[in-house]
């Protein structure tokens, strides 16, 4: 009995020590490529680099931070997308001892870098916006129930739009859907990814959203073990939402698993993510 126990306490201490200096120090690249007949043929075969939920602290630091910059700009992406959650407000002094500003001023996209507030981005009393300065400063265009065209030099374009967070901001996705073509390819940056359903009535092609940190401890049986509001149900991964009101075709949801922790600082079987989005247009990829 006292060895199974030594036993069962040594696996947990392995799990522990895994968890907190092993894997949460990783980054995968994931790719996925989304085809669709609304990618004008000028940007079939661009790149989006999508990060999320840093959350620069104790657990993670500039350097870090550093490093994940020389792989996205190793990606060569066309367009760089952040989905929230640049600081840790769980303490207090986060935002006052990190500034980011000039790491993400190193990533370099030519067709632009776009980001919208998470839940975290309001500061310690989550009250007060904290993140957008430094985004900001850091070459991010900041939307919030906002849309912008990236456009080619032929006049070909697409929109990228971002609402405010879902949880202490005032998302208004009717104001940010003004703004989008019905009969182009519409990608809307949310950082939390559960009020998809909520969005199936707007011409979006593309979700793309953080916030869950794919559960950051993933047991066989079990599943996701953090899970946190708006982020329970689309945990991590491509997912298919509803119908589309234009051609009844559902639109795709992209949920990263996030770089950085939270509440623990601590990640199994869930490594910190970097994905690539190649666009396709769907008449000239097919073979």
């Amino acid at each position: 009995m006292m060895a199974a126990l030594a036993l069962c306490g040594l696996i947990a201490v392995s799990l522990a020590g895994y968890g907190l200096f092993g894997e949460r120090r990783r980054l995968r690249v994931v790719r996925h490529t989304i085809r669709s007949r609304r990618v004008p043929p000028g940007f079939d075969g661009i790149t989006i680099v999508q990060f999320s939920d840093v959350h620069l602290g104790p657990y993670y630091s500039l350097r870090q931070l550093d490093e994940l910059v020389n792989a996205i700009n190793s990606l060569r992406p066309d367009l760089v997308a952040f989905t929230g959650d640049l600081h840790d407000a769980r303490r207090k002094d986060n935002i006052a001892k990190y500034d980011p500003s000039p790491v993400l001023s190193r990533i370099q996209a030519r067709l632009g870098k776009f980001a919208v507030y998470g839940n975290h981005d309001f500061g310690y009393e989550r009250k007060l916006r904290s993140s957008g300065a430094f985004l900001s400063r850091g070459g991010f265009t900041v939307l919030i129930n906002d849309a912008r065209r990236v456009t080619l030099p032929g006049g070909e374009f697409m929109t990228i739009a971002g609402l405010d967070d879902c949880m202490l901001g005032k998302p208004n996705p009717s104001k940010a859907a003004s703004k989008l073509h019905p009969d182009r390819f519409n990608v809307l940056l949310v950082h939390e990814p559960d009020v998809a359903d909520r969005l199936a009535r707007y011409p979006i092609d593309l979700q793309l959203s953080g916030h869950s940190h794919g559960g950051q401890v993933v047991l066989p049986l079990v599943g996701a073990l953090v899970r946190t509001s708006l982020g329970r149900k689309y945990v991590g991964g491509l997912y298919r939402i509803g119908s589309r009101f234009r051609d009844k075709r559902p639109y795709v949801l992209h949920v990263n698993r996030g770089v950085g922790t939270t509440r623990i600082p601590v990640r199994i079987r869930c490594v910190p993510e970097l994905t690539v989005i190649t666009l396709r247009c769907e008449e000239q990829s097919r073979d």
